[in-house]
């Protein structure tokens, strides 16, 4: 019988026909990613890490996903989502519990926490994200 894990600790890739993989305990930094990249690298953009945050204050850097979608979960507290499009122009959304925002591929976006904590869940087509200061 396998043993149940907490998807904040261990993240789990999400890949080609259907597979998925526990991964080591998160770090957050990039060491971590970058091993993660090297693990999955088979599965391209079809590959997706599903990761759990959870926030207490703003973010302070955006991030892009330029090869696939990100789909943001929120489980508890409030947060508002900023989206900037490759056009310029933004897009701001306030979630809760149960509600979520799909972030499309190219779209910088960053986060505030309004009523905190907050926890997402995320899952991310992770391939060639990059972020910059906020």
């Amino acid at each position: 019988m396998a043993d149940s894990k907490q998807l904040e600790r261990n993240p789990v890739h999400l890949g080609k026909h259907g597979k998925a993989a526990i991964e080591p305990a998160f770090t957050g930094d990039m060491e971590w990613f970058m091993a993660y990249g090297a693990r999955h690298a088979d599965d391209g953009p079809d590959g997706r890490l599903v990761s759990m945050h959870t926030f207490t204050g703003s973010w302070d850097s955006w991030e892009v996903h330029p090869r696939g979608h990100e789909v943001v979960l929120c489980t508890a507290g409030r947060m508002r989502l900023i989206q900037e499009y490759p056009d310029g122009h933004g897009e701001e959304v306030t979630i809760g519990p149960g509600e979520y925002v799909v972030n499309d591929p190219g779209v910088w976006h960053t986060a505030d926490v309004i009523e905190g904590p907050a926890t997402a869940v995320f899952i991310t087509a992770g391939e060639g994200t990059d972020h910059r200061p906020r």
